[in-house]
């Protein structure tokens, strides 16, 4: 299977990684968000060279997004690979207490040592990074139970490197959102533009929308989305054969956006976005 074209610029992803990177010697954990629906894609490649001798905390956000089944699926294939998936809907608030005690226990050995050596103990200091759009800022914004960083449903709204404190145990460092320079996996790539985790710049959205429909037809009977939800919600019976969603999106287009494909294809990933299609995981382990 062929998957669309999908570039990035690497100027802007070079001076955040550099921020990034200046960030990683001030602190003492890292704390990873990926995005429940694509928990893989939304893995840094570089994550284990910045952990490298750092504690690392794996927060899955989104968790009301997807199945409990996928949910378990994917708990279980984590504590598999050795990992600890702390699950979340930073939106809402879910799980979000038991990461911040995930964190403050993380650095419970840090000031340990410290106070061995007669030092004064002090905050734990985590960086808290990700793809862009995974819920960094969102997660952040709960911890301290105020909106004080900026955030927002798309990609880039974090810019600069800024500091928050979480009571007297716990200071965060938001960093803003890396991708790779470039990234090999299209596949991957067209993942993240469908959960709107890269900017709208890289991609075409017609394009991408149709490939979306594609993974729905071949995904209907393995994820909780069905032929209903998307006939009651659009009106017209969803296909199921990939070749025909393009069509299925045209006559759409007619029905509803005076026959606008653009228009028409944004509307249902903003749909897909919004969870008004159902719990769908478009990675399962």
């Amino acid at each position: 299977m062929s998957f669309p074209t999908i570039q990035w610029y690497p100027g802007h992803i070079a001076k955040a990684e550099q921020q990034l990177t200046n960030g990683l010697d001030k602190v003492d954990l890292v704390i990873e968000v990926r995005d429940a629906r694509i928990p893989v894609s939304t893995s840094h490649p570089h994550l284990k060279k910045w952990i490298q001798g750092k504690q690392h905390l794996l927060v899955i956000n989104r968790r009301d997004m997807v199945s409990g089944e996928a949910m378990h699926s994917w708990d279980k294939w984590f504590r598999d690979q050795g990992q600890t998936p702390w699950w979340c809907d930073a939106k809402r608030g879910t799980g979000v207490k038991q990461i911040q005690q995930a964190a403050i226990r993380a650095g419970d050995h840090l000031n340990q040592r410290r106070l061995s050596r007669g030092m004064r103990i002090r905050p734990v200091r985590a960086l808290v990074l990700g793809f862009p759009n995974v819920g960094k800022s969102a997660l952040i914004n709960r911890l301290v139970r105020q909106k004080i960083v900026a955030s927002a449903r798309r990609a880039g709204v974090t810019r600069t490197l800024r500091w928050v404190r979480v009571g007297q145990d716990l200071d965060l460092l938001d960093a803003p959102g890396v991708l790779p320079p470039r990234l090999d996996n299209q596949k991957s790539a067209l993942l993240l533009a469908i959960c709107d985790d890269i900017g709208m710049g890289a991609y075409d959205v017609q394009v991408v929308a149709v490939e979306f429909l594609k993974m729905l037809a071949l995904l209907e009977n393995k994820v909780e989305v069905s032929n209903q939800i998307l006939h009651t919600r659009y009106g017209i019976p969803f296909p199921t054969e990939p070749d025909e969603c393009l069509k299925w999106l045209s006559l759409l287009a007619q029905r509803n956006t005076s026959g606008q494909i653009e228009r028409m294809a944004q509307r249902v990933l903003d749909d897909f976005r919004k969870s008004h299609l159902g719990l769908i995981s478009l990675e399962l382990p």
